[in-house]
């Protein structure tokens, strides 16, 4: 029997004041053109970045992303093995990434691309290239699609030498868009020298910079079935719940010395679906205009497409609202810690459901 679809939406709206999170090449806020008029944008990438930040803070296992891979594993085949010097644990990790298909530069000592790995993988890595004199290529990839750290199970890893390393994201996250028109701003500073002279009014330094402020629609899915593929139910199950936690928490940190603008979200929703994710920003193809905010008319034109899309798609199986205005959809939920009891509850039920009909 085929395993039902299980999805979580999430639809974010907040707000954020005068900020550039997430800069284009010329250091400008980025944008994009949406229903005919320039958006304020920030990133998927920069967002993800934000989260797996926010995993590490908050001491769930993250993968570390870096093109020195073989000096991690180096590290570790001469903590495991004492008698194992720099040289000789060098010609092995490379031996170990050569049977992988992984290239590794000769004089730098570094894979060609920025490549996501585990703790558990590097340690059983080197476990298995200790123990064993032939390596094995199809070993060395159980073991690099094995013990998958949380980022690693979300958000996928791509290995252009080896295809068959790759890791197939459970987590689609969408560049987070304004629901209204944005206005590019300029800040103009100047810097003055303490020690100037008393008779020189002149400032050291000059400079300009590009800002702008909105309310921000964010949205992201989860594919609860590829995640608990990708690791295995518990973990799945927790690992969603902490990846809605640290997507509403976390935000880029570009430029947050200067504008201080770390915010928190002013609407929630997620739905638990079983049909297929859907991404709502059609509800600001419009843009909203107002004089007097943009929150409570976007979160109108949220509920109302939402509404709407009921005419494509069944009712969510799980829908819950958190939010500091009033709603018309959705069970409203008191705060964050009853909005992720409700998801964990819900996905629960949902999967002892799927064994059932099994």
């Amino acid at each position: 029997m085929i395993t039902p679809n299980l999805y979580i939406d999430l639809h974010v709206l907040q707000t954020v004041p005068s900020a550039n999170l997430n800069r284009d090449d010329t250091g400008a806020p980025k944008t994009a053109l949406y229903g005919g008029v320039t958006r304020a944008r920030v990133s998927s990438q920069s967002w993800k970045r934000a989260v797996r930040q926010g995993f590490k803070a908050e001491n769930i296992t993250a993968g570390i992303r870096t093109k020195e891979a073989a000096q991690l594993l180096i590290d570790q085949l001469m903590k495991l093995d004492g008698d194992l010097d720099e040289k000789n644990a060098l010609e092995k990790a490379i031996e170990v990434f050569k049977a992988a298909g992984i290239k590794i530069d000769k004089k730098t000592n570094e894979t060609g691309a920025l490549l996501l790995v585990s703790r558990g993988q590097i340690e059983k890595l080197a476990q298995y290239a200790l123990s064993n004199v032939d390596l094995s290529k199809k070993e060395i990839k159980k073991v690099l699609k094995s013990d998958q750290s949380l980022d690693l199970a979300l958000f996928g890893r791509m290995v252009a030498d080896n295809p068959e390393l790759n890791v197939d994201a459970s987590t689609q996250v969408a560049h987070a868009i304004s629901t209204h028109e944005v206005v590019p701003e300029y800040d103009y500073f100047t810097a003055l020298d303490d020690l100037q002279p008393k008779n020189n009014a002149g400032a050291a330094m000059l400079g300009s910079l590009e800002f702008n402020s909105s309310t921000l629609y964010r949205y992201a899915n989860v594919n609860v079935n590829e995640l608990i593929y990708n690791m295995d139910i518990d973990s799945g199950i927790t690992g969603a719940v902490a990846f809605i936690k640290e997507f509403l928490l976390t935000m880029p940190s570009g430029k947050q010395n200067t504008f201080a603008n770390k915010t928190l979200p002013s609407y929630v929703m997620i739905n638990l679906r079983t049909d297929t994710p859907v991404n709502l920003v059609s509800a600001f193809e419009e843009p909203v205009r107002s004089k007097d905010g943009y929150l409570r008319k976007s979160i109108e034109k949220f509920e109302k497409e939402f509404e709407a899309s009921g005419q494509y798609l069944d009712m969510p199986e799980l829908n819950v609202v958190l939010s500091k205005f009033e709603t018309n959809t959705g069970v409203r939920v008191a705060n964050l810690s009853e909005l992720l009891q409700r998801v964990t509850a819900g996905l629960k039920e949902a999967i002892q459901n799927e064994d059932v009909n099994d």
